[in-house]
């Protein structure tokens, strides 16, 4: 028997077809040449270079450290070292030629400080402006905490606890009797 059986029609008086089977045979070998056609065609304007590595080790690792505490003005809630925008890009390269330039880390930070504001700090300074954003966090932590006391106790005072008839207290005085009796 030859492997064409497979590939009968389904008219072809059994009732068995295999025509699906080389539908699907079909399908398969269109889909991996579109596959393959688009690779080819990929547009090399997608492909980026790969970010060349520093010319001075030493530059680039006090530039990673200082980047850390710096924010990305455009992503906002990470940091420039971990950023991948555009503008994080020229940040760092701005680091780098003032770390060029023999200027000091505060410098460096003095300078982005004054161009962007100190939004660009992830660690803002302890100042009369910041206070709040320093102790607020307690301070709603405190009140919360606070405000959880006085409402448990104003509900301890509204639940009033039933109070025993004489009847029902001797009832619990005898069961306590008994248990003491049965553990005895």
């Amino acid at each position: 028997m030859s492997p064409a059986f497979l590939f009968r029609s389904s008219r072809a008086g059994c009732g068995l077809g295999y025509s699906w089977l080389r539908n699907a045979l079909v399908a398969a070998t269109r889909v991996a040449l579109l596959l393959a056609l688009m690779l080819l065609l990929t547009p090399p304007g997608w492909t980026r270079e790969a970010v060349p590595v520093a010319e001075d080790p030493e530059i680039e690792k006090r530039m990673l450290a200082l980047s850390e505490d710096l924010r990305c003005l455009v992503c906002q809630n990470e940091s420039l070292a971990g950023s991948r925008a555009d503008f994080a890009n020229d940040l760092r390269r701005e680091i780098r030629e003032q770390m060029k330039a023999e200027k000091s880390d505060q410098e460096i930070v003095d300078f982005l400080v004054a161009r962007y504001g100190e939004f660009v700090l992830y660690r803002p300074p302890m100042k009369p402006t910041t206070l709040f954003l320093w102790f607020g966090p307690f301070l709603f932590l405190f009140g919360g905490a606070i405000v959880l006391v006085v409402y448990l106790r104003s509900r301890r005072k509204q639940i009033e606890e039933p109070a025993l008839s004489e009847q029902q207290r001797k009832q619990a005085e005898a069961l306590l009797e008994e248990s003491k009796g049965n553990n005895a």
